[in-house]
């Protein structure tokens, strides 16, 4: 890895390690060093740009969470030729996270509850010269807002408000207010990212039979909210739900890994987007017309078990996807005079 510190091993080693050294052992200022000037870091949330932005963020979570943890369960990466200098090599990766806190103080998330709370994260990460330089996250925000107790709409509606109204409030992600960084790949050319690609892509053209023949019928599901499904019905329930639920919106796969490792199955990562009107009954409830933009991440892990799928080949064990809900209903919300 030239242009990086000798240390990191690789990039995976690289990624889990900054993560754990920022956010645990509290080296928040070498977030000067690990993130780099200029630095955009887009959330379904919020699009938040430079380093000293994102060390004023990551102090405001770990007062209100001080016993944060961020266990890296895996990276998903690809080379980046084009974006490597002289003196760097570069890498895109996409890693997954479980994090586990207490609800301690006050913050964003509103008085505290003493709620001990887990949830996943996923993030796409481009860097060089041994930092980050742009950045895409999903976190499960509404798995953190009912572990403490609220619906994320209300929880979404009363963060508005105490964000002081619609007119003042932190805007949610979209193409109007995202800000172009330097990363514009889109991943690479594995097998395996191309083939989760075109069941993702059939599953949003409506063609959901495509899950019996690429998903294993044992399929271990990880979704927003916290929830933990199996088989190819909970897939269908989740994809059905939230496809009817913006049944014209465009669907674009934005970027795509494939990735093969010793010790571990053909993986894949995909991030891509939803855009268009909440026109639809499904996961979102009355359809209300508005316009919304939905970012999404998502991971899987291929295997034989009890035969192979459409294309002859390994199916689907286990899918982690992620969208912020919570950011979809602010959207609703500020679009609808706030009596969604």
């Amino acid at each position: 890895m030239r242009g990086f510190d000798p240390k990191w091993q690789d990039v995976p080693h690289f990624i889990i390690g900054i993560t754990k050294e920022i956010w645990e052992d509290r080296k928040i200022g070498s977030l000067r060093h690990r993130y780099a000037d200029g630095l955009i870091v887009r959330s379904p949330a919020s699009v938040v740009v430079d380093n000293t932005n994102v060390i004023a963020a990551t102090m405001a979570t770990l007062a209100e969470f001080p016993d944060r943890e961020l266990l890296g369960e895996d990276v998903i990466w690809c080379d980046d030729p084009e974006g490597a200098s002289d003196t760097s090599d570069a890498f895109l990766s996409s890693h997954r996270l479980i994090c586990t806190a207490t609800h301690d103080q006050p913050g964003m998330y509103g008085n505290p509850t003493g709620k001990r709370v887990s949830y996943r994260i996923l993030a796409d990460c481009a860097i060089r010269d041994d930092a980050v330089y742009d950045e895409w996250l999903v976190r499960d925000q509404s798995a953190i807002v009912r572990q403490m107790g609220f619906d994320p709409r209300d929880w979404s509606r009363d963060l508005i408000a105490r964000e002081g109204g619609p007119e003042a409030c932190v805007k949610p992600m979209c193409p109007a207010n995202d800000v172009a960084g330097p990363y514009t790949r889109q991943g690479n050319d594995n097998e395996w990212g191309q083939r989760y690609a075109a069941t993702i892509n059939n599953i949003m053209a409506a063609d959901m039979d495509v899950i019996p023949r690429s998903y294993d019928r044992a399929v271990e599901l990880h979704y927003p909210a916290g929830f933990d499904g199996l088989g190819w019905g909970d897939a269908d329930r989740f994809w059905m739900g939230l496809r009817a639920a913006f049944p014209d919106a465009v669907f674009r796969i934005e970027h795509v890994i494939g990735r093969d490792d010793p010790l571990m199955p053909p993986r894949a990562a995909l991030r891509w987007s939803l855009h268009g009107r909440h026109a639809g009954w499904g996961r979102f409830g009355r359809p209300t017309g508005a316009e919304v933009y939905i970012m999404g991440i998502s991971h899987a892990d291929f295997g034989p078990y009890a035969g192979t799928g459409a294309w002859g080949k390994p199916t689907i064990r286990r899918e982690f996807t992620l969208i912020d809900e919570t950011a979809i209903w602010k959207q609703i919300h500020l679009q609808t005079g706030m009596h969604e």
